[in-house]
């Protein structure tokens, strides 16, 4: 339900915002913030995936956890996908989501999450195990028996089904 009150909503929202900001400061003024907004976005998603790629790189080399270093960067590819996006306030929530207590409490959320979700995932694995559910995929020692039929091959004519007309 949030989901599509923020996509009928972002659209109004932003509009007014420009016929507002656009009033205030004018057409080119206006114009040149929605473009410098979205250069300074794209700048910031490339030097971000340069940065992803090196970060990563030395985490493999020095074998370290890289988990926190590559989601502050994907939080940053966030902001700077909401900065390229035209309009006014996908800019401040991207300028909002660059600031660092933000990214912070972002990330403590995601991490809540995350686990409250392994937590539920371990639960209801070990529920199904303990009740004695069998597992949903076969084993690879399990043998499954079938039988097989060998199907003629095709005479050439279309199939003629009460669906169409040949």
């Amino acid at each position: 339900m949030w989901l599509l009150a923020l996509i009928l909503g972002l659209p109004l929202i932003e509009i007014s915002l420009y016929v507002t900001v656009g009033a205030w400061l004018g057409l080119w003024l206006t114009l040149a913030i929605v473009i410098g907004t979205a250069v300074f976005g794209i700048w910031l998603i490339r030097s971000q995936g340069e940065r992803a790629q090196r970060d990563l790189k030395m985490a493999l080399k020095t074998r370290s956890n890289p988990a926190q270093a590559l989601a502050l960067d994907v939080l940053t590819v966030v902001a700077g996908t909401l900065l390229v996006l035209p309009g006014f306030f996908t800019d401040v929530c991207g300028i909002v989501l660059l600031l660092p207590p933000v990214r912070r409490a972002v990330m403590r959320l995601a991490q809540r999450r995350a686990k409250a979700a392994v937590t539920a995932h371990l639960y209801s694995a070990a529920k199904a195990a303990a009740s004695g559910m069998a597992p949903a995929r076969p084993r690879p020692d399990e043998v499954i028996d079938t039988t097989w039929e060998e199907v003629p091959a095709d005479s050439g004519k279309p199939p003629s089904s009460g669906w169409t007309r040949h």
